[in-house]
């Protein structure tokens, strides 16, 4: 999804945010997760196309397959959550609109404490509003359900909490 057709906003820096986290917290043995959603047949996102591939960058950790823009929603998430015995969710990737709104809206009432990372998701223009527009107002809204915070207070905060 990542590299079909045109690019996601700000494509470059999400992609060297998502690994920057991506690699502190495996350095830390925080566990990660991969949501990858697959689409119906002759979608962008079918199984085994290029655009649902896990763009090669991030691969690696653990991935949870999903068919809704809900990442707990008939999948094994929340198990797999409580296996690791994971309390605190830290929610990156695209589309700000639609997986990671819902994801985070879900993960909130579930129970989990959640971090929405303002500088680590993102989408397309929608033909009415701008993606910049639509992700800020998804940092605005999501504060209802998430702390908001930016990649580099997350990292300061993992480190201060390991120390």
């Amino acid at each position: 999804m990542f590299n079909e057709g045109e690019q996601v906003h700000n494509a470059n820096a999400l992609l060297q945010t998502i690994t920057t986290l991506k690699a502190k917290a495996e350095s830390m043995d925080i566990p990660v997760f991969l949501i990858q959603h697959e689409a119906p047949e002759g979608k962008p996102l079918e199984h085994g196309t290029s655009g649902w591939e896990i763009h090669p960058q991030v691969k690696g950790g653990t991935v949870i397959h999903k068919l809704t823009p809900d990442s707990f929603h008939q999948t094994d998430l929340h198990e797999q959550l409580q296996t690791r015995g994971v309390e605190e969710l830290f929610l990156t990737g695209i589309q700000s609109e639609v997986c990671v709104d819902t994801t985070c809206r879900r993960a909130f009432s579930m129970g989990y404490k959640v971090t929405l990372v303002s500088d680590a998701h993102s989408t397309w223009d929608s033909g009415v509003l701008k993606a910049e527009d639509i992700i800020q107002h998804h940092n605005g809204v999501l504060r209802w359900f998430a702390d908001v915070a930016q990649s580099s207070h997350i990292i300061e905060y993992w480190e201060n909490e390991r120390s």
